[in-house]
């Protein structure tokens, strides 16, 4: 039996640098130059150890020119290549497209093919919440918030070498994916398009949504035309169905 490889990651990039007439609302007149990554932070689901890598973690490169991304783009390469699914907020719209836009712009071809989580996508989907930021979403549920800082400054600080400021910004990008974890597992029994972990464990009775074996029966889901048996499952309190129906049972068949 294998478990997948379940990846969360956050990325954190530099901004557009561009020329402009005026301070609001403005048509950029033309590119100075355009954004690159700053760092990512990265760990596989049930796991403790994160992994980040960031543009000073290649001083050489760094001095030579602070806007060289390659080495971190390289190292966020290799591990989506080794995903089978990956979680991010926002991910579907920023993190994996922005991570795409970079190997591309450094000649890399596509990382082998993962399912994608997005909690924000999820959170939109499923919830009303008053706010779908991580940090907001985090506080509300009782798992935590994410680091706070001086805001653009920062980034301003780490794009100068400043060391204090990288080490701010890497703390940042590591509580943004322990965060991630924590509201992804509140998430988790409520999302019903779930990548099937039990196809990944090669288990026929198992919850899609975490892989669990503990699956109590809970009376019938039924179509139009078939009647399946429903399952919640124990561990997580996801809810599931049989594969096969039961055209054999009578419809008068109870809860």
């Amino acid at each position: 039996m294998d478990n997948p490889k379940i990846l969360l990651f956050d990325i954190e990039s530099a901004p557009n640098l561009a020329y402009v007439w005026g301070k609001y609302e403005q048509n950029v007149i033309e590119y100075d130059s355009e954004w690159y990554m700053l760092c990512y932070a990265a760990k596989w689901l049930g796991k403790k150890k994160i992994m980040t890598s960031s543009l000073i973690d290649f001083p050489k490169k760094f001095k030579k020119d602070s806007n060289d991304d390659f080495g971190v783009i390289n190292e966020l390469w290799k591990l989506l290549d080794e995903a089978d699914i990956v979680i991010a907020h926002n991910g579907k719209s920023f993190d994996v497209k922005k991570a795409n836009a970079r190997f591309l712009y450094h000649g890399l071809l596509p990382p082998s093919p993962f399912k994608q989580i997005d909690t924000l996508t999820e959170s939109r989907k499923y919830f009303k919440f008053n706010s779908n930021k991580l940090d907001d979403l985090g506080n509300l549920l009782g798992v935590g918030r994410k680091v706070s800082h001086e805001g653009f400054q920062l980034w301003l600080k780490c794009m100068k070498g400043n060391k204090t400021a990288w080490r701010k910004m890497i703390k940042y990008n590591k509580q943004d994916v322990i965060l991630l974890e924590k509201v992804y597992e509140k998430f988790k029994p409520y999302i019903t398009n779930h990548p099937n972990i039990g196809l990944y464990k090669q288990i026929d009775f198992a919850c899609p949504n975490c892989g669990g074996i503990h699956l109590q029966r809970r009376g019938f889901n039924r179509t139009k035309t078939n009647v399946y048996q429903r399952y919640q499952c124990q561990s997580c309190g996801a809810w599931s169905q049989s594969t096969k129906s039961k055209k054999d049972m009578k419809v008068t068949i109870k809860n």
